[in-house]
C-alpha cells in the first residue's frame, strides 16, 4: 500500500480551514453549553417535584 500524496495547500485554502476548525470549535463549546443548561434545568425541576410532593 502506497502512502498517500498530498499537495501542499494554497494560503486561501488554509485560512479557510482555520476559520472552519475555529467555527466548529465555537459551535461545540456552544452546544456544549446548551446541553449542561438543560440538564440543569431538568434537575432543577426534579428537586422542584421533590419539594412540592
Amino acid at each position: 500500500m502506497e502512502p498517500k500524496k498530498t499537495k501542499p495547500k494554497a494560503k486561501g485554502e488554509t485560512a479557510r480551514e482555520d476559520r472552519l476548525k475555529a467555527a466548529l470549535k465555537a459551535n461545540m463549546a456552544r452546544r456544549k453549553a446548551q446541553a449542561k443548561a438543560r440538564m440543569a434545568a431538568q434537575s432543577g425541576d426534579a428537586a422542584a417535584r421533590k419539594d412540592k410532593g
